[in-house]
């Protein structure tokens, strides 16, 4: 697959700019500009393999206010090793470049590879779930991708032949470690390293695998779908985990890094390595910032309560119950869930945060 710069098709005006008023000379200009630098993957050579035998993945992308790195993400997937995948983009209303982009990505590799639609603009995690439950998406797996990250060459291929050996009808989700980078794209790190078994009792108070990472097979979509786009959970990735494993799924963490995360300014979440994100995200606990996402996350689980297993129906109770107790029962009613974080200090940090009232 080659590396080439394709000569573009007529520019298309970011859609909320035309909204505006603003004249075709005053945005040709920057347009112009910002497409000779894009440097876009052909994909003549892959279009010409077939590739029948091959499993489809459906990438879903949310996009908003993405012009500065999207086109290294939509490279990164292009240049995949699994060579079946098509992009449902899904922008929340980008008043930059973004629309643009997709557009100029779309007249070059064509509609059956990425299509765009758009969001409900109230937030990535709604626009994420809306695309999850789209009935006409159809594929054997679906991939969440964000706009900003670069996957590693073999990402899907990895995704999906651990899926494979998951029995067809059995929920399963795939998720990784990932590897962080700066705006340049230069390594500054890696996400934690997860070693415990992933389970409904760990979704319950932490999301270990990012959307970014996720991977998941169609019965795990209808699992999704059946829950609906509605539901008022925290965000989408760690919905997934709750609900897979919650419902009798199988949930892979890959140690692997697939995925080269982004940290920049506009990150909703970033990684929690350094000690002043992990000082920000203890100043969430103790704001009470946890125990409202807590909340959240059980009302969604209660929307869903026929579709979990008995013994996840058991743990759901018991936690929650341990929650409202007195100080003095909080603790062992914990214990008695089963429920716990992926490391010692997380744990040190739950047991602290049932005992002040912020779990």
């Amino acid at each position: 697959m080659s590396l080439t710069k394709e000569k573009a098709t007529e520019p298309s005006i970011p859609r909320r700019s035309r909204a505006k008023g603003a004249t075709v000379q005053s945005l040709l200009a920057p347009w112009e500009e910002f497409r000779r630098v894009i440097p876009l993957v052909s994909l003549k050579t892959l279009l010409s393999r077939p590739h029948p035998s091959v499993p489809t993945v459906a990438v879903l992308m949310c996009t908003m206010q993405g012009q500065h790195f999207l086109a290294e993400q939509l490279n990164s997937i292009a240049t995949q090793s699994h060579p079946r995948w098509a992009i449902w983009a899904s922008d929340d209303g980008s008043d930059d470049h973004t629309h643009a982009i997709l557009e100029y990505y779309q007249s070059h590799w064509g509609e059956d590879r990425i299509s765009i639609h758009a969001g409900p603009a109230v937030g990535s995690t709604a626009n994420f779930l809306s695309l999850t439950c789209r009935a006409d998406i159809d594929a054997d797996y679906f991939a969440y991708a964000d706009q900003d990250d670069i996957w590693e060459s073999d990402k899907l291929e990895r995704a999906v032949n651990w899926l494979k050996t998951v029995p067809d009808g059995v929920p399963a989700l795939y998720g990784s470690r990932t590897l962080l980078v700066d705006t340049r794209n230069q390594h500054i790190g890696y996400s934690p390293l997860f070693e415990r078994t992933p389970d409904f009792r760990n979704a319950l108070v932490q999301s270990i695998a990012g959307g970014n990472t996720m991977v998941f097979n169609r019965a795990a979509r209808d699992l999704l779908r059946q829950a609906g786009d509605n539901v008022e959970a925290v965000t989408h990735d760690w919905w997934a985990y709750m609900l897979v494993t919650g419902c009798g799924g199988q949930v892979h963490y890959d140690p692997y890094p697939t995925v080269r995360y982004r940290q920049h300014n506009g990150n909703q979440f970033g990684s929690n390595i350094s000690p002043l994100a992990q000082l920000r995200r203890a100043r969430l606990l103790l704001q009470g910032r946890f125990r409202g996402w807590v909340d959240a996350n059980l009302r969604a689980l209660g929307r869903v309560r026929h579709l979990m297993t008995e013994e996840n129906q058991r743990v759901l109770d018991q936690f929650a119950q341990a929650r409202k107790r007195a100080i003095w029962a909080r603790l062992p009613g914990l214990m008695r869930s089963g429920v716990f974080r992926q490391t010692l200090l997380g744990n040190l940090g739950l047991a602290v945060a049932a005992l002040i009232k912020r779990l």
